[in-house]
């Protein structure tokens, strides 16, 4: 019983819960054993709550006994990235700078809090998020469930694991390049970046400038849609600021579409980056399947622009931005000090130039949604990679090594469009397929509808490694 719970649906296992089929506190039971059997093998959590979890899941039940109210995600557990305070933890960014617990909540956290959620640890990720590996100094290697000698993606990597391998049903990331999306296509689950502004930052104003926002990652389409409509919306502190759709994400996946012009292709933005061949095969499946399913469906030339211009700074001045809130600089990662010294150019005046240059290259990307509804390319270029990626890389290799994970993702931060990495399937190393639909601005709901039919037509969410 306590596998089918681990791998079942955060949808499935709320409604359970709300109709007294299961309680908290024999979910979270079930995560938190699991957690401790496996995670030793995978090194996804940097800090398992478990006192606190056991707590919270018998004060959920206790209000479910007594005919209180129950939020959408009542009982449910959740992990969180180490970069989002959890009130009564240190928020580590992924190494070991940090030091004094954070007093309260983050924005998001406390939503989840609020929608009756219960907090079970936090994931690991590399320091700041810099890289799309989640390896660092401070907490080791982070492995795919799918095989341990490989990397999970990153920068979101602990969090993918731990919804991958069973450990939590939902776990909350970030993506400032593709850092969500990432480790969802390496680890065989759903993951949306949202809107800019979607979600907010707060406390923070920002995460990572322009390029940032956080999300959930979860084993379904219909989980995530239920976990942003649990934390989308901003808050007074936030920089930018999303334009609300009209109505529920959920309502978005129980939708049918409709005929949508989708448009598809499989070449990179980073110049030089060429797809796996089977990354460009699972483009052309589900293209063909989309067809099937009633879309018109074409191969387009998105005439991509070159986002560095404003990606850059904004990376730079984002890792600057954090490292300037730590307490004890001195204990940086060697190369997050040579990415400090690379960047010392990024100042604010140039941070701020970077996103004027975002809004001009968001102009020019987005030409494409005026003939094709969503953009189908692969998520990444390569197959996830033998762990060790950043073993003695700077900032420099560490960059060039990144480049294939985030050559199909790093835009879409830059412009702020939502996009995500939908599985398709598993190549012939054993290890999952992907591919990422990317829809105009603001347009979540569109995304989330096709996503669900493709899910309907394969049921992907059913996969589940080996153990």
């Amino acid at each position: 019983m306590d596998e089918d719970l681990c791998f079942a649906g955060v949808d499935e296992l709320a409604t359970r819960i709300a109709e007294g089929e299961l309680s908290s506190h024999e979910l979270t039971d079930a995560c938190l054993d699991r957690i401790g059997r496996v995670d030793r093998s995978l090194n996804a959590f940097t800090v398992v709550l478990e006192d606190q979890a056991r707590a919270q899941a018998d004060a959920r039940d206790d209000v479910r006994a007594r005919g209180g109210d129950l939020g959408p995600l009542h009982g449910v557990p959740v992990a969180i990235k180490e970069e989002i305070d959890v009130a009564g933890t240190v928020t580590t960014y992924g190494g070991r700078a940090n030091v004094t617990p954070a007093a309260a909540d983050a924005e998001v956290v406390r939503r989840l809090r609020a929608a009756g959620a219960v907090i079970v640890g936090k994931t690991a990720m590399p320091e700041f998020g810099q890289w799309p590996y989640t390896e660092s100094t401070a907490h080791g290697l982070t492995r795919n469930p799918w095989d341990l000698g490989r990397s999970p993606g990153g920068s979101s990597g602990g969090s993918a694991v731990a919804v991958a391998a069973g450990l939590v049903p939902v776990a909350i990331g970030g993506d400032g390049g593709g850092s969500l999306r990432i480790p969802a296509a390496c680890c065989g689950i759903f993951g949306l970046k949202p809107q800019r502004g979607r979600v907010t930052s707060a406390p923070h104003e920002h995460l990572w400038w322009a390029l940032g926002t956080s999300g959930p990652l979860t084993r379904s389409v219909a989980g995530s849609a239920l976990v942003f409509d649990v934390i989308r919306g901003g808050a007074a502190t936030d920089r930018f600021r999303a334009d609300d759709p009209a109505g529920a994400f959920t309502d978005a996946v129980a939708r049918d579409p409709g005929r949508l012009r989708i448009g598809w292709s499989t070449t990179s933005v980073t110049r030089g980056v060429r797809p796996a061949a089977e990354h460009v095969e699972a483009v052309r499946t589900t293209a063909a399947q989309l067809a099937e399913l009633g879309h018109t469906v074409s191969e387009v030339d998105p005439a991509y622009p070159d986002p560095s211009a404003a990606f850059v700074p904004q990376f730079f001045g984002g890792v600057r931005a954090e490292a300037d809130i730590v307490e004890r600089p001195e204990r940086l990662e060697r190369r997050t000090r040579q990415t400090l010294r690379l960047g010392a150019w990024a100042r604010p005046a140039v941070v701020e130039w970077g996103i004027r240059q975002g809004e001009k290259i968001a102009e020019k990307a987005n030409r494409v949604f005026a003939s094709v509804d969503l953009l189908l390319t692969p998520t990444i270029a390569h197959r996830p990679p033998r762990l060790g990626v950043l073993e003695g890389a700077g900032t420099v290799e560490a960059a060039l090594r990144s480049a294939p994970a985030i050559a199909y993702t790093a835009l879409w931060n830059v412009t702020g469009n939502p996009a995500a990495s939908i599985p398709v399937g598993f190549a012939s190393d054993g290890l999952p397929l992907a591919v990422q639909l990317v829809g105009p601005a603001n347009d979540e709901p569109t995304i989330l509808s096709v996503a669900a039919q493709l899910e309907r037509a394969q049921p992907w969410a059913a996969s589940r490694p080996v153990w």
